[in-house]
């Protein structure tokens, strides 16, 4: 009897590091740029497999398959959603298309990584997480900067007492962006602008470190079609503020600095996928950090992902259905501050 027990407890932990082990398979929609560089980190995972890519142009479906040697190539977000084969798709899509294809791919039974923002209003963004409810399947909004391991371990000190109470925030995401060659960023219909498309950085920073902001005051200046070129935010806390900025029209260092009572922390720039971060005690420098990420930074979402569907899952304890939806709605207070509409 003892020895059935035995080797059905054995048995158990081998099935287990099989699960563990397995491959998960991916789909990815969406062929641009940002998929190029989530692709190039996929392919250092050692149990993740690029199974099917899809495009609406065909030829650039095959260009990326080539590439990244997935399985099959299709020229239509709904074969790849059929595919029965595909455990988990990464949706890299414009803005505007993000909540649509998010709750089509649950709805068809796969895991979903949908690229920030997960959508364009609170609403739509709730509809996703409900439908992953719903159909019980795993999603997630890919702010990969949440999973890299400077953020992880700047987190760890802070909780840790480090600095102190976080009293002062200060980060920005800025470039130069031109109209020829960033067409996408200033196109109100595909959700075009600073906001959404790198505001969400800051705003990011500040609310994983100090949650919701009691009072938000935001300023933009509009491009002729409405969309906002540049955005600045002041986010008013109990006993700390977050001066927060986005521009696709002018340059900036992107560092960010993370002030307490008891010194401060600056994340390398630029700062949402630092490679390290540097300690300031009494006006001085104390210790530096050195954390590169793996490949580009996407790869560290990619195993959180692959992790919580191993786990049977349907949301990430460190980025949450819940951080998803706050953060959708501070965004949406800013948008209906600066009178921003798609």
């Amino acid at each position: 009897m003892w020895e059935i027990f035995f080797n059905l407890f054995n048995n158990f932990d081998d099935y287990n590091i099989r699960m563990e082990n397995r491959r998960i398979k991916w789909g990815i929609i969406g062929l641009g740029n940002i998929a190029t560089q989530f692709a190039s980190d996929l392919v250092l995972i050692e149990n993740a497999e690029l199974t099917a890519v899809a495009s609406r142009d065909i030829v650039k479906a095959k260009d990326f398959e080539a590439k990244f040697k997935s399985s099959k190539v299709y020229d239509s977000y709904d074969l790849l959603f059929e595919d029965p084969e595909v455990e988990i798709v990464y949706i890299a899509t414009p803005h505007n298309s993000h909540a649509e294809l998010s709750i089509k791919a649950l709805e068809s039974g796969k895991h979903v990584l949908c690229e920030k923002p997960m959508a364009l209003s609170y609403n739509d963004a709730l509809r996703m997480t409900e439908a992953s409810v719903k159909y019980n399947r795993f999603f997630m909004e890919a702010f990969w900067t949440r999973f890299i391991p400077s953020v992880q371990d700047v987190l760890e000190k802070i909780k840790n007492g480090l600095i102190g109470n976080v009293n002062y925030i200060n980060a920005d995401f800025a470039f130069h962006g031109s109209e020829t060659e960033h067409k996408r960023l200033f196109d109100k219909k595909l959700g075009g602008g600073a906001l959404y498309d790198i505001g969400v950085y800051p705003l990011f920073l500040s609310y994983i470190l100090l949650g919701n902001p009691k009072e938000v005051l935001a300023k933009a200046i509009k491009h002729k079609n409405d969309i906002d070129l540049q955005t600045s935010m002041i986010l008013q806390y109990e006993s700390a503020q977050a001066v927060l900025h986005a521009s696709i029209v002018s340059d900036s260092e992107m560092k960010a600095i993370i002030s307490g009572t008891k010194g401060r922390i600056e994340l390398n720039a630029p700062w949402f996928v630092a490679d390290g971060y540097s300690i300031f005690q009494n006006g001085e420098k104390e210790a530096v950090f050195s954390l590169p990420t793996l490949g580009k930074g996407y790869s560290h979402e990619i195993i959180e992902c692959q992790k919580c569907i191993q786990n049977n899952q349907i949301e990430s304890e460190l980025w949450s259905h819940k951080n998803c939806l706050e953060l959708s709605q501070l965004v949406e207070e800013i948008k209906n501050q600066i009178n921003l509409s798609f």
